[in-house]
């Protein structure tokens, strides 16, 4: 898969603290050395934002980097400028949606557990539409259409050279929740079936008969980057999204979604549920 700007640019913050760290130097003492303030470098190392490369390079010397280190991290910085398809939409979107869109366009992979709706990659049109109405109550016609426009862009991830991965563990109740009425959902179970019938996706269904489970507080998505350090683990509140990647909080997750996978049924197991929910509407 070809590596994206803003993969570009997470590997280069998680790279300029790891050399950093290796030469036992603070960021104040960093900073010194380079003549740019703690703040700014700490900037520099939490993977977001604008890069100098000349400064990039400096640190690289300061650091003792290998001459190849050195050179891929100065080819990381000029290439680390953020643009996406999302950029050049007329409408705004929301802080949280612009995010999950710059991680997404470069995923190699994302494992979603989803309790309450079928995951956003997974939806028809119509079905979106229902989840965004109830979920955005304030909003007008035209705002939900432009949410739900981007929604199905998003899916074009899916048919790409290269797609990623899409490993899905969904709660029964999701099948069961009779969202925009039995057509609709009748449609959604049916496009569901037919994507878990694609290599690049895995759907297993977790039934109520499974009891408690290791993940009871709510959807999660996990975004696989390149290489682990690169990961981010996504969880949807009210009125935007939570975006985690400490290691730790990684390692809750990743585990959480291991558990789940084994709890929930197989794949052949879980077609024949999804056959039977949609055959009872």
């Amino acid at each position: 898969m070809a590596v994206g700007p803003t993969t570009r640019r997470r590997q280069l913050g998680a790279d300029l603290r790891r050399l950093r760290e290796r030469k036992g130097l603070t960021l104040e003492e960093a900073g010194t050395l380079v003549e740019i303030s703690k703040a700014t470098l700490s900037r520099y190392e939490t993977k977001e934002g604008t890069v100098k490369w000349p400064t990039v390079d400096a640190l690289c010397r300061e650091y003792g980097a290998t001459e190849e280190e050195r050179l891929a991290l100065v080819e990381l910085a000029k290439g680390a400028k953020i643009q996406g398809w999302w950029r050049s939409l007329a409408d705004p979107i929301p802080e949280s949606m612009n995010l999950m869109l710059t991680l997404e366009d470069e995923v190699v992979r994302e494992d979603h557990y989803s309790c309450m709706y079928v995951p956003g990659l997974l939806q028809t049109r119509a079905y979106a539409e229902a989840v965004h109405r109830a979920s955005e109550m304030r909003c007008t016609e035209q705002e939900i259409a432009h949410m739900v426009d981007i929604r199905m862009k998003r899916q074009e991830l899916l048919a790409r050279e290269e797609p990623p991965h899409i490993w899905a563990v969904i709660d029964e109740a999701v099948l069961r929740r009779l969202v925009g009425g039995r057509e609709v959902m009748r449609e959604q179970l049916l496009h569901l079936h037919s994507q878990a019938e694609q290599l690049q996706v895995t759907v297993q269904i977790l039934p109520f008969a499974s009891g408690a489970h290791a993940a009871a507080v709510g959807s999660f998505v996990i975004l696989g980057g390149p290489t682990p350090e690169l990961d981010v683990v996504y969880v949807d509140i009210i009125g935007g999204g939570l975006f985690m990647e400490r290691p730790e909080e990684l390692a809750c997750y990743k585990l959480a979604f291991e558990y789940l996978r084994a709890q929930a049924l197989d794949i052949e197991a879980s077609a024949a549920l999804l056959d039977r929910a949609c055959k009872e509407l």
